[in-house]
């Protein structure tokens, strides 16, 4: 009775993440984004009475690219892809472009290095999981936030390599480079930072800007894409695409871009920076991802609340003066996690994640009991699991011992009888005290092994 109750609660409390009262809806004109913080700069600049008219007035195709450099987009693309929803929400039709042809050639923003070239294979690979990843969050997010009856314009989303495939190299240098000039293309910070560095740049890394404008111009001809979207590491490329309509089909066209997102030391959220948290469930688990944003400190959180999510700025600053008040609780942090692991994973996801959290923080294991094996294993980053037929007399060194804890016996026995080893989250100091399935075993058939504070071991009983 006592584990139901508890599950109702967590239910209960998810379905008031799922009810956050007011929704703020996007208004026609994306620039009104500014008073989020969310719109950095307008390229070119002197245009943005224009933009800002065509936007509040007609609808426009708005376009974004993330290169297939693996298998998951991670949270340091959140932001774009929010930039993406807020066009959705406010009428607009938006474009998400998916490097199949760039990623083979890797873009030099924001590097000191080359990256890895990656086989085609596998760059074709990632396009599919992450075209499959993006309709993901753009139905996560149509289902979860959004209660208008008015419908929503689809995303499209597009791979680049389909429109290269009909150039040779000749073609495309003597039909687009020829509209390149050599000191724009050198000016590019991207491009000077590498030229004095190290490692210098290749002529591959170089001519990424001629690809990612000629992606601009291709859009532009087919869908009327007139506005790009993109992080403010990417305004060099931004302007090459828009030098590059220019040049060729005399139209304007405008770039918008978004304020990088950063830890407290200023380093970026992404894989390059060494911190990757995926979007991708089998990289990085709900749990993990929940816990990375509740982990955010206070002097970040409001802003990631006005960048990330699609709350109206008095909800955002109600909730803000509660924490304040009571820090303790990490409400801002935990709103904040609940809305991202939501629209990232869906409802099932959040309570995967919430259900962990509870079992971790609170000591409460009813909510572990309610998953299978597969999501406790993934939840604790992937934590060792193994197998193990019960037989009578089994004692806690024995499972420590099975479920391959300790390198040897000796150093099982001194962990255990220091108190450093824990069953379903409780010490269990005695090497020879004999397992109580009442006790040692949850009712869906798994004991949760800890060794110290954070390496977990995770048994499935072959009952």
């Amino acid at each position: 009775m006592l584990a139901s109750t508890r599950t109702f609660q967590l239910k209960a409390r998810l379905k008031t993440l799922l009810r956050q009262p007011a929704r703020w809806y996007t208004e026609r004109n994306i620039l009104k984004l500014r008073d989020r913080g969310f719109i950095q700069d307008v390229f070119p600049a002197e245009t943005i009475d224009k933009a800002s008219s065509m936007l509040g007035s007609t609808c426009q195709t708005v376009y974004a690219g993330f290169d297939p450099t693996a298998n998951s987009l991670h949270v340091g693309n959140l932001l774009v892809l929010i930039g993406l929803l807020h066009t959705q929400r406010a009428g607009h039709q938006p474009i998400a472009l998916v490097g199949g042809a760039t990623g083979l050639i890797g873009d030099p923003s924001g590097r000191k290095t080359e990256r890895q070239q990656l086989e085609t294979e596998a760059v074709e690979h990632n396009v599919t999981c992450i075209r499959r990843q993006i309709e993901t969050i753009f139905a996560n997010h149509e289902r979860f936030f959004w209660d208008r009856p008015s419908s929503l314009k689809p995303v499209l989303v597009v791979n680049n390599a389909d429109w290269y495939r009909q150039y040779s190299f000749v073609d495309f240098m003597a039909n687009v480079g020829r509209h390149f000039r050599m000191g724009a293309m050198l000016s590019r910070s991207s491009v000077q930072t590498r030229l004095t560095s190290e490692s210098g740049m290749s002529f591959t890394e170089f001519s990424y800007q001629l690809f990612q404008a000629y992606d601009w111009l291709h859009l532009l001809r087919q869908h009327n894409c007139r506005f790009q979207l993109g992080g403010s590491d990417q305004m060099g490329n931004i302007m090459s695409g828009q030098e590059l309509i220019s040049r060729t089909d005399g139209k304007e066209v405008f770039g918008l871009t978004l304020p990088l997102v950063t830890n407290e030391e200023g380093d970026k959220f992404g894989k390059s920076a060494g911190n990757a948290v995926w979007l991708s469930d089998d990289r990085t688990s709900p749990y993990a991802m929940y816990q990375f944003f509740v982990r955010t400190p206070d002097s970040e959180v409001e802003k990631l609340l006005r960048l990330l999510t699609f709350l109206p700025v008095q909800t955002i600053e109600q909730a803000m003066a509660r924490h304040r008040r009571t820090p303790e609780l990490w409400e801002a942090q935990k709103l904040l996690a609940g809305e991202l692991t939501k629209l990232v994973h869906g409802e099932a996801g959040l309570y995967k994640a919430m259900a962990i959290s509870r079992a971790l923080y609170n000591g409460d294991l009813s909510t572990l009991e309610q998953l299978e094996v597969r999501d406790v294993a993934q939840s604790f980053g992937g934590a060792p699991l193994c197998e193990i037929l019960p037989e009578p007399g089994m004692t806690v060194l024995d499972v420590a011992l099975r479920a391959r804890c300790f390198p040897s016996r000796a150093d099982a026995e001194r962990i255990i009888g220091a108190g450093g080893f824990s069953i379903n989250l409780k010490k269990a100091k005695n090497p020879a005290e004999v397992l109580s399935p009442s006790v040692h075993i949850l009712s869906n058939r798994i004991s949760l092994l800890r060794v110290g504070k954070r390496n977990y071991y995770i048994v499935k009983w072959l009952l």
